[in-house]
């Protein structure tokens, strides 16, 4: 049962998934990353926080995002950044993964949670490097109060992974590493840390690259990693490691990997980066849990040396055997691990039309053992998620974004300099308690959960619809819109025509939803495929032909298994 304890652990907390993209891997040269924010209690709907001015001594308040606590206050700048969503006016978006990691570090002193921590970095930060500045000048000056944490930051040009988590509640700050993706290369996190060894020095320019020498990570485009100057000494002291430097592994002292860290966490990584690159077999054994290899073995609590590091782990990053799109990125957050032997649609559970979800707990006992149902990226308990396209090509990005489980969802382009937010993903459109006809997550939510019910019959509807809109959207309305854009002049100007588009196309795809919906409801209402038929001359009524589709062989076999000759016909 310890094996398990991290994984119910962050049930509490947003169980996410972030990939990442450099812009030599992207098929347009774009940046992006992919979030999931996993939580059974999250609305889904679109943040906007508007650029503004602010007098000296202005203050903020600040309040903790998963629950809305009151937390204190800070010092304003005097100029904020418009952001839609997890991304910026610049294009820096901001992603995040909770891993937990020791239970004696968390509840530090302070009023900093990584939700504040995240959208205040926003708005103050004109790059990924920026963005990490402010991230280690926040959680330093106000403290840090929420478990640890994998974030994942990007701008046109470049792509980091972030990984902090705080000091226990007799201290201030947080420890933290960052380290830049390779260009051509992807990464990806899934509550699991995944930054093991780090460099101490920067090869190329020689010098420290701890925060005390942050400012040179803005004016260096060569450095590459930076990290919280006590990040090893504060673990030393702590009594968590013991080994030398150079070996210091931050994720497997902050975060010790096991069962569910590598099942239910890097095993989405591995379903990634499976998809675009070969090898990955060789990290099975580790990312299903079976078989993390150990010199000596983990003990929770003991003190680590490199010793006790598992020698199997999945590399931080990989390099694709072919370029990413858009498109790919969108589906990777559609995941069920189709493919493996662990694909949710093909075995027992996913009962008579194959539906790969498994509901909640995760965690189950028969005859005294334990067992688990999978994890996967696409799950029914998302709030939102978004593809982040930061685009060097062009000044304006565009965050996609959706709601509700990634599988049955639909990715609506907006660009992240518009003033205004559609009416069916506004904040204070509904909630988890209040119903609204309008709200773009009630609407998705009432599509997916018919989908559940017959979903080898419903769900090749939706995706047909699916992909003709995203593709339509990829291929045809936004390089349109860009062309019109750019041949406005004056930058209001062309806000206000990227505004208007993001506003109607969103409000556009709810309605064509909502009638989908209606559709797909009468089609396959009571366990039936109802399909109109032609209307012959003079007559009243739309004739329809009603099938009852069987249930599938494997599931009659199992029944009969279980109900032995109950149902015999004699």
């Amino acid at each position: 049962m310890m094996a398990l304890a991290l994984v119910f652990a962050f049930g509490k907390a947003n169980a996410c998934t972030n990939f990442l993209i450099t812009k030599g891997a992207s098929t347009d040269g774009s940046c992006m990353i992919s979030y999931a924010a996993d939580s059974h209690v999250l609305y889904g709907e679109l943040y906007h926080y508007p650029a503004a001015d602010y007098a000296p001594g202005a203050m903020r308040d600040v309040y903790d995002w998963d629950g809305g606590a009151f937390l204190g206050q800070i010092p304003e700048v005097s100029h904020t950044y418009n952001v839609v969503g997890n991304m910026n006016e610049w294009q820096v978006a901001i992603g995040e993964t909770t891993y937990g990691g020791l239970e004696c570090l968390w509840h530090g002193k302070g009023i900093i949670d990584y939700g504040s921590l995240i959208y205040i970095t926003l708005q103050r930060s004109k790059t990924a490097r920026e963005a990490i500045k402010w991230m280690g000048d926040l959680v330093a000056t106000y403290g840090y109060v929420s478990e640890g944490e994998s974030f994942s930051i990007c701008d046109p040009n470049e792509c980091w992974i972030l990984e902090m988590i705080g000091k226990g509640p007799e201290h201030t700050g947080a420890v933290w590493v960052a380290r830049r993706i390779p260009d051509g290369y992807v990464s990806g996190h899934a509550n699991q840390a995944r930054i093991t060894t780090f460099p101490l020095v920067s090869r190329k320019c020689k010098t420290s690259i701890t925060y005390s020498n942050i400012d040179k990570l803005l004016k260096d485009p060569r450095i590459d990693c930076v990290y919280a100057d006590d990040v090893i000494s504060f673990a030393k002291e702590a009594k968590l490691y013991d080994g030398p430097d150079a070996k210091f592994s931050f994720s497997d002292v902050y975060n010790p990997v096991d069962f569910s860290g590598a099942r239910f966490c890097d095993l989405r990584v591995w379903a990634m980066f499976n998809k675009v690159t070969d090898d990955m077999n060789d990290y099975w054994g580790y990312a299903t849990g079976r078989d993390i290899q150990r010199v000596k073995p983990y003990t929770p609590g003991m003190c680590q040396t490199p010793d006790n590091f598992p020698t199997n782990r999945m590399p931080l990053w990989v390099k694709p055997n072919k370029q990413v799109s858009v498109l790919d990125m969108m589906d990777f957050m559609r995941d069920h691990l189709e493919g493996t032997e662990l694909d949710m649609a093909q075995d027992v559970g996913a009962g008579p039309f194959h539906c790969p979800y498994r509901w909640r707990p995760m965690e189950f006992e028969v005859n005294g053992a334990t067992y688990v149902h999978e994890r996967t990226t696409a799950t029914q308990q998302t709030g939102f998620s978004f593809v982040a396209q930061s685009r060097s090509y062009n000044p304006f990005g565009i965050i996609w974004f959706g709601v509700d489980d990634t599988d049955n969802t639909v990715y609506c382009p907006m660009y992240t300099c518009m003033t205004d937010i559609p009416e069916s993903y506004r904040e204070g459109n509904g909630s988890m308690s209040q119903w609204s006809e309008t709200s773009a997550f009630w609407i998705f939510n009432q599509m997916s959960n018919w989908a559940y019910t017959k979903y080898n019959y419903i769900h090749p509807e939706i995706r047909k619809v699916q992909r003709e809109f995203e593709t339509k959207c990829v291929e045809k309305l936004v390089p349109a819109l860009d062309e019109r854009v750019s041949a406005i002049k004056g930058h209001d100007g062309m806000v206000l025509e990227m505004t208007r588009f993001s506003c109607n196309t969103a409000n556009d795809l709810c309605v064509m939803w909502k009638n989908l919906y209606h559709d797909l409801f009468m089609k396959y209402m009571d366990g039936n495929v109802n399909t109109a038929q032609p209307v012959k001359a003079g007559s009243k009524y739309t004739p329809i032909k009603s099938e009852h589709p069987k249930y599938s062989d494997e599931y009659y076999q199992i029944l009969i298994e279980k109900t032995g000759d109950k149902y015999k016909a004699y």
